[in-house]
C-alpha cells in the first residue's frame, strides 16, 4: 500500500491522465475520488484540503499469485484503508501555478567522440507489437550521471548487438511485459540500460580499474526506499521544485543489505551506493549493466518517464563535452512536461549549445 500527497504535480503529455471511474462507496467521504489502473497498480486519486493524493496497491489484472494480489482482491483492501483514513490539515499556504520550461545548460565545447541517436529511436521492431518508440526531449532533473566514471554506453541489452561503443540508443519503449503509459503500446522497458566501458590500460600509475567493481553513485541528494532483500533501490527527491524518484537495478541485494542501503538512509549526490553487477532474481541472471529509470508524481500517482534525454544531459556534464545527435531527424517534440507549483523541467535542445 502506497499513499502520496503533493501540491507539486508533473503535468505530462499523457493520453491516459485524469481518467478513471467513480467509487460510489467512498464518494461521501471523498467527493472527487476516482479509481484507475495505471502501470500495474490500482490507484485511488482524490483531493483533500486542496492537495492531490493517490493511494495505490501493486496488483495483477489476472489470477492472484503468491505475495501478489489480483486487482479485484486489492479493491476492498484499498477501500477499507481509505474509509479509515483521516487527513488533518488546512489549505496550502500558496496557490498552485504553472511554471514555464527552460532549456537545459550544455557544455560549450563539443565532445570529440560522444554521439547519440534521437530520443524515441529504438532498435527496429523492438517495440511491443513492433511499435516505434516515443520522443521525449525533457530533462526531468539536472542529475549527476549514475556511473562514477566515463566512458559509459546506453544500449538495449535485449535486442540487437550489445556493442560497447557510441552512439547511444534509446530503449525506453522496447518490448517488455511492464505497463508503461508513456509508450504507444502501453508496455515498455521502463528505463535505460547503462554499461561501463572496459577498463583502460593503467598508464598513469593511478588507481587500477577493477571491471567487477565499477562504482554506481547517487544522482542527487535524497532518501533511500528499499527493504532488505530487494534487488532494486529507489532514491526519492522531495524539494520545493522536485518530486521525483530514481531507481537502480541489478546490484546484488546481499551487498546492498551489508552496506545498509535501506529505507530512510540519506545519501548525497555523487556518493557511492554500489557497483555495476548482473543480478536478476539470482546472480548472473542478466548481463553486467545498470538499469536506471525515473518516476514523477502526477495526478494519477507515480508514473514512469523516459530518462534518456536526462542521461544525455548528465553525461555531457560528466565528460564536459557536448554530444552530437546522429541519425534521422527526430520527430516533433512532445509537449514539455512541467510541474506545479514551482518545478522547473528543462529541455535539451539537440541543436543549441548553452541555455538559460
Amino acid at each position: 500500500m502506497h499513499i502520496t500527497g503533493s501540491l507539486l504535480l508533473y503535468d505530462l503529455n499523457d493520453r491516459l491522465g485524469g481518467k478513471g471511474e467513480p467509487v460510489k462507496s467512498l464518494s461521501a467521504q471523498y467527493p472527487d475520488i476516482r479509481r484507475v489502473m495505471r502501470e500495474g497498480y490500482v490507484r485511488y486519486a482524490f483531493t483533500r484540503f486542496g492537495v492531490p493524493y493517490v493511494v495505490s496497491i501493486h496488483c495483477l489484472d489476472s489470477t492472484p499469485r503468491p505475495r501478489r494480489l489480483a486487482c479485484r482482491e486489492a479493491y476492498p483492501v484499498a477501500e477499507r484503508f481509505l474509509k479509515a483514513l483521516r487527513i488533518a490539515g488546512g489549505q496550502p499556504s500558496r496557490l498552485r501555478r504553472d511554471i514555464a520550461s527552460v532549456s537545459a545548460e550544455r557544455p560549450a565545447t563539443a565532445s570529440a567522440d560522444f554521439t547519440y541517436r534521437p530520443s524515441g529511436d529504438i532498435v527496429a521492431n523492438s517495440g511491443y507489437h513492433k511499435q516505434a518508440g516515443r520522443t521525449d526531449l525533457t530533462v526531468y532533473s539536472q542529475i549527476r550521471f549514475p556511473l562514477a566514471k566515463a566512458t559509459a554506453f546506453v544500449h538495449s541489452q535485449s535486442f540487437g548487438k550489445r556493442a560497447d561503443q557510441y552512439p547511444w540508443q534509446d530503449s525506453f519503449c522496447e518490448a517488455r511485459s511492464f505497463e508503461v503509459g508513456q509508450c504507444a503500446s502501453g508496455f515498455g522497458h521502463q528505463g535505460q540500460d547503462i554499461r561501463p566501458a572496459a577498463c583502460p590500460p593503467n598508464q598513469d600509475g593511478g588507481e587500477p580499474c577493477d571491471p567487477k567493481r565499477q562504482a554506481i553513485v547517487a544522482v542527487r541528494d535524497g532518501v533511500v526506499i528499499r527493504s532488505p532483500g530487494q534487488q532494486g533501490v529507489t532514491l526519492q527527491v522531495n524539494t520545493q521544485t522536485e518530486h521525483i524518484r530514481f531507481r537502480y537495478m541489478h546490484m546484488n541485494p546481499s551487498a546492498m543489505d551489508a552496506d545498509g542501503l535501506l529505507n530512510g538512509r540519506r545519501v548525497t549526490e555523487g556518493a557511492k551506493i554500489g557497483v555495476v553487477s548482473n543480478y536478476l532474481d539470482h546472480p548472473n541472471g542478466t548481463t553486467r549493466h545498470l538499469h536506471f529509470d525515473v518516476q514523477v508524481f502526477t495526478r494519477d500517482g507515480w508514473l514512469w518517464v523516459n530518462p534518456y534525454t536526462t542521461l544525455v544531459s548528465a553525461y555531457e556534464r560528466l565528460i564536459r563535452g557536448r554530444g552530437r545527435e546522429i541519425g534521422p531527424e527526430p520527430p516533433a517534440a512532445a509537449a514539455v512536461a512541467h510541474a506545479r507549483p514551482e518545478d522547473v523541467i528543462q529541455r535539451l535542445d539537440p541543436h543549441e549549445g548553452g541555455g538559460n
